[in-house]
């Protein structure tokens, strides 16, 4: 059974691991102090013409389609790639993709060029990529479903494009096909500021940076992502949700793998 492997926290940090983001106007700066906190080096490299050049440097790809444009989907494309056939790990965040007929006619334009590692998604977006009805509101998934539907949801998705995928929310499933496993924890608090899905993609590469295998990076950085947000709940106290956003960073940059098993253990 694959459980978090926090070991994986002090590898990245003895490494610093080079991990490439194609972030959105959002969640980029975020995304980038995360990933540095974590213990990693982001680079947020955009135009198409360096792609080649970023993914032979960089340990692993995380792309988000969020804020997006052709420039951007043409990035994602030449980027997810060159990953592939590098053989490195290329985590796929088609966000908010339900939100308009174009931006899902391109997010599988993407998916029809290359299979990405691990796609990470909300149940809205796992909707819209199945062609069901979608709960999406924006680029947010207001519905949480219920928890068969979402276990469902994410085995289909997994199946039917041949990848692993991590579907959060409250509770995150992992799934890759056949297998589903459950994280739990964290804090309500992550639904009241924007970027913090986007924000666990980019720990998924972290982690992928440093881990072969899939499934258990996802897993990894999806108990460290809810360890994060139950000790900045604690830190923020009762501040506001812009304390509560550099409480995440500052969670995210202290804990250590015995901080992130302790919390693990009392779920």
């Amino acid at each position: 059974m694959t459980t978090p492997d926090f070991s994986l926290l002090e590898t990245v940090r003895l490494r610093r691991p080079l991990v490439h983001c194609v972030s959105n106007l959002v969640s980029a700066n975020d995304c980038a102090n995360l990933a540095l906190a974590a213990g990693a080096s982001p680079v947020m490299a955009q135009a198409p013409e360096e792609m080649e050049a970023i993914a032979a440097a960089s340990d692993a790809a995380v792309l988000n389609t969020g804020t997006p444009d052709e420039e951007k989907f043409q990035a994602c494309l030449l980027r997810g790639q060159a990953g592939v056939r590098l053989g490195r790990p290329v985590i796929l965040g088609p966000v908010g993709v339900g939100a308009s007929p174009w931006r899902l006619e391109r997010a599988e334009a993407l998916l029809a060029a290359f299979t990405p590692s691990l796609l990470r998604v909300n149940l809205g977006e796992a909707q819209a990529l199945l062609h069901q009805e979608s709960q999406e509101q924006g680029v947010d998934s207001p519905a949480a479903g219920t928890p068969a539907q979402r276990a469902e949801t994410a085995r289909r998705l997994a199946r039917e494009r041949g990848t692993a995928v991590l579907l959060s929310g409250a509770e995150d499933l992992v799934s890759d096909g056949d297998s589903l496993w459950k994280i739990s924890g964290g804090s309500p608090r992550t639904a009241q500021i924007t970027g913090t899905g986007c924000m666990l993609s980019v720990l998924c590469g972290v982690f992928a940076a440093v881990e072969e295998d899939i499934l258990t990076a996802a897993v990894t950085a999806a108990a460290f992502w809810k360890a994060c947000a139950h000790r900045a709940e604690a830190l923020a106290g009762e501040r506001g949700p812009g304390s509560f956003r550099a409480a995440l960073l500052d969670a995210a940059g202290t804990l250590t793998a015995k901080d992130c098993a302790r919390e693990t253990q009392r779920l």
